[in-house]
């Protein structure tokens, strides 16, 4: 099934091109079908090229989903235009009344500043916070999911002596939860970051569970027993070139960068990288909107209510596996 999008959204004619369903909302209203509602809270510079890369892998779904971007007012965006913003974004202003089936946090390149100095942070709290009641599952992705972790549970991260660059392999933890389910045991995930979450933090909360992790990237994929957030520490979205195109980029400008692991051909950045991740990352986002469409009712004026009710089977889950 085809994913709806906002009308004239610039990635439609890239996700056409690769032969994927994108339908504008004209069409898609005319469709008798109680689509997924997603919202994506766009935190990364690159707007276009990471709507288009969370959008590819959304699209690899059998269900519709309908897309809504969201944007921070507390910070001015430089790499868009202010009118890609205005057509394509909505504030939290905008959308804070209503219930979504989903949420996706991205990352943004500000992991080596401190959380409460970033110019956003108090607004991100808010969203987070009213994603607790307003959306059925939310996933953070990278720096997303270091400031979930810290906001909702207190986690902090650890800045890492050198950059995480690369694609690293993760170890399954759990083949059988819902997320997981069809996993190779090791699966590649691309890293891009300076800092990190301990294992032993995450101990501490017998509510969140690491599915899969890796022995020097740390642990990559972590969920709440009842997958109300799910936090995803790499970068499954990147396509084939992007951390070639981080690579060169910052050669370039002259800063201190090193050859990503794991990537190029005989680690030569001349080559064509290969593509590791692709059929892991299509099939995380696969389970996660099954999941969450198995789940959520058919009304989204109930969701609130549901996950209520699905947070109180999971303290249950949780008082059972600590004792």
């Amino acid at each position: 099934m085809p994913i709806n999008i906002p009308d004239g959204l610039p990635a439609k004619k890239t996700l056409h091109q690769e032969r994927i369903f994108a339908l504008e909302e004209e069409v898609a209203n005319e469709q008798q079908i109680r689509p997924l509602n997603l919202v994506i809270l766009n935190l990364m510079p690159t707007k276009v090229e990471t709507e288009t890369q969370i959008l590819r892998l959304i699209s690899k779904s059998p269900l519709q989903v309908n897309c809504d971007f969201m944007r921070v007012s507390t910070h001015e965006s430089t790499h868009v235009s202010a009118d890609h913003l205005v057509k394509f974004y909505d504030s939290f202003d905008a959308v804070k009344g209503q219930n979504y089936d989903g949420m996706i946090v991205t990352g943004a390149p500000v992991e080596q500043m401190a959380f409460e100095t970033v110019d956003y942070w108090d607004e991100l709290c808010q969203i987070m916070d009213w994603s607790q009641e307003h959306v059925f599952s939310t996933m953070y992705l990278c720096w997303g999911a270091l400031a979930g972790l810290w906001h909702l549970y207190g986690i902090p991260k650890r800045q890492l002596p050198a950059k995480l660059f690369g694609v690293f392999p993760q170890r399954l933890c759990d083949e059988y939860n819902f997320l997981t389910n069809g996993f190779d045991e090791v699966h590649n995930m691309p890293h891009s970051r300076h800092a990190a979450i301990e294992a032993s933090e995450l101990a501490h909360h017998p509510e969140l569970h690491v599915l899969s992790e890796g022995l020097n990237s740390g642990p990559a994929l972590i969920a709440t027993r009842d997958l109300h957030e799910i936090y995803v520490t790499g970068h499954f979205e990147y396509g084939r070139d992007t951390l070639s195109d981080e690579f060169w980029r910052d050669f370039k400008k002259g800063l201190p960068i090193r050859v990503p692991e794991n990537y190029f051909p005989n680690d030569d950045p001349e080559e064509q990288p290969l593509f590791t991740w692709r059929a892991h990352a299509n099939l995380l986002y696969r389970n996660w909107l099954n999941w969450v469409y198995q789940m959520t009712p058919y009304d989204r004026a109930l969701i609130p209510g549901e996950i209520a009710a699905l947070k109180a089977d999971s303290d249950g889950m949780v008082d059972k596996f600590e004792a």
